[in-house]
């Protein structure tokens, strides 16, 4: 039977050093994985566009809403998506802050906190931006 220099069948010694490497490979590609950085991708305005059909919204015009805006701003729900930190450093008169990362998973996670947010009138217009 042939050994390695250690007197070990050659064989085993080859079964181990397979296996190690693959824990290397499989440790070197989870920490790739998890290390990598994950840029969101921007919505485009079908995006926007399909999600208001979905939901059942309406999209309005820049020009509409600045028409409604200087005609009874406090008839509208003006909600400032950016960070908190970006709120503060100004905001359109009247607007409440309410963060959201411009990602599904940001949407849905904060989907029922939102829906409490905005309350039950269903009629109001909102404003997001």
């Amino acid at each position: 039977m042939d050994t390695d220099v250690h007197g070990r069948p050659f064989m085993q010694n080859k079964k181990t050093t397979f296996i190690a490497f693959v824990a290397v490979l499989l440790t070197v590609g989870a920490l790739w994985l998890t290390n990598r950085a994950v840029t969101p991708t921007q919505a485009t305005w079908d995006d926007v566009l399909a999600e208001a059909r979905i939901g059942g919204y309406k999209i309005i015009t820049t020009d509409e809403l600045s028409e409604r805006y200087q005609k009874d701003a406090n008839s509208l729900l003006l909600v400032d998506t950016r960070q908190e930190w970006e709120y503060r450093t100004g905001h359109l008169q009247g607007a409440v802050n309410f963060p959201i990362e411009p990602t599904a998973w940001s949407r849905w996670r904060k989907a029922s906190a939102l829906e409490g947010f905005l309350g039950p009138n269903k009629d109001r217009t909102v404003i997001f931006y």
